[in-house]
């Protein structure tokens, strides 16, 4: 027999309700927040450093950040969200090596990590952690195959996975514990290399790896189980790209927007909490790549 919950008893939600992609190619520091419906909203005005190539992750559990990427030259410049998504002016982080093309996700349920990149002479595999306060922590050694242009994404609910990435392209995955540890290479035969992707959660405990570059655009996806095992190729849904971003909204779905195809985009594919990607919602906003986006609330 089901249990009976009161009419008026809240039902807590898994995951952040609501979205923020931000940033890019340009560079710019334009953002556009995502509703708990999955509704992109228009231009809001940039706050902080422009830049391109950089990541963002959620932290204390209603929070968020953006980091690194490039202004010019490598920064470690980070920008904090708030849970009603406002953005906060520059955070110089002088405790982490400056880089760009590296990803980043949250663990531990309120914590977030970097990792991996380039710092200006070549691909590393160093982490940056992420307190629940939103304090990025010193450099802590690499651990698997240096690389960028890859994604992150939180499975298991407290845990996350790095995946794919450079050109030529790997399939490489590095899991990553509830403790923030990051674990050796782990070989994703199931899933085609490429580079240039997005990742994001879904289904509260799961998550998604789609769209990016074989040397040729792909709409590709993988499926990453609570168990952080990831699945064989589902043909794509909406337009190929790559160089654009995907969280987490309403909880338990995701969305993959933006990038690149001729030139920069703003098509969104929603993510259900099945893990099933729509065909593409027409854009909203100024069209980039090389932005990042993470969920918050």
């Amino acid at each position: 027999m089901f249990p009976i919950i009161p009419a008026n008893t809240l039902v807590e939600v898994a995951g952040n309700t609501e979205g923020i992609f931000g940033y890019g190619g340009g560079p710019i520091s334009i953002t556009n927040l995502v509703s708990n419906a999955g509704v992109v909203a228009d231009d809001t005005a940039g706050v902080g450093t422009a830049r391109s190539s950089l990541a963002a992750c959620e932290y204390g559990e209603d929070k968020a950040i953006f980091g690194f990427g490039n202004d010019g030259s490598e920064t470690a410049v980070t920008n904090l969200v708030s849970n009603a998504g406002v953005v906060a002016s520059d955070q110089v982080t002088a405790t982490g090596t400056a880089r760009r093309e590296l990803a980043a996700c949250s663990y531990g349920e309120d914590k977030g990590i970097f990792g991996f990149g380039y710092d200006g002479s070549g691909y590393v595999s160093m982490t940056n952690k992420v307190s629940n306060s939103g304090v990025v922590a010193d450099d802590t050694a690499g651990v698997g195959t240096v690389r960028g242009f890859f994604a992150a994404c939180e499975y298991g609910d407290d845990k996350a996975i790095f995946g794919f990435g450079t050109s030529p392209g790997t399939a490489v995955t590095n899991l990553v514990s509830n403790a923030g540890v990051v674990a050796s290479d782990q070989a994703t035969v199931t899933g085609t290399a490429r580079w240039s992707l997005a990742a994001c959660s879904y289904g509260g405990d799961k998550g998604i790896f789609g769209f990016g570059t074989t040397g040729s655009l792909v709409d590709t996806t993988n499926l990453v189980s609570n168990a952080g095992v990831i699945a064989s190729d589902v043909t794509g849904v909406g337009s190929a790209r790559r160089t654009l971003a995907a969280c987490e909204y309403g909880g338990d779905k995701g969305i993959f927007g933006y990038g690149y195809i001729s030139g920069d985009v703003s098509m969104t594919n929603k993510v259900s909490n099945s893990g099933v990607v729509a065909s593409d919602v027409t854009g909203v906003g100024t069209g980039k790549q090389y932005l990042a986006a993470c969920s918050f609330n």
